[in-house]
């Protein structure tokens, strides 16, 4: 993973064109890259980053943050009850819970 003013990149490599290819992942809006060798990567990750940022600075709008780390989740009334459950017999919090649970896959 490449990190760059907070942002994030995502590489694979594509063996038929012989480059890397990248997208900012942490974002709603689409930021692509490429390079041939782990330099050249590296710099057009941070090149588009920083266009982005002023591309957006020229037009007047906020960036897209990468993720604030609140997240939305909608469960079944059954499996909420039951995840509930299991947070307070650890002494956790709901959220606690679940971050926890999700680090351990990760």
């Amino acid at each position: 993973m490449l990190r760059h003013k907070g942002y994030t990149g995502h590489v694979e490599f594509d063996d038929e064109a012989g480059l890397f290819h990248g997208e900012v992942i942490d974002l709603r809006d689409v930021i692509t890259f490429q390079g041939t060798s782990v330099d050249e990567l590296e710099r057009e990750f941070q090149d588009s980053v920083d266009d982005y940022l002023e591309f957006c600075e020229e037009r007047g709008e906020e960036p897209d943050k990468p993720f604030s780390g609140h997240l939305m989740l909608r469960l079944s009334p059954h499996l909420h009850r039951e995840v509930y459950t299991r947070a307070r017999k650890e002494g956790k919090s709901l959220n606690q819970w679940i971050s926890d649970r999700l680090e351990q896959t990760g």
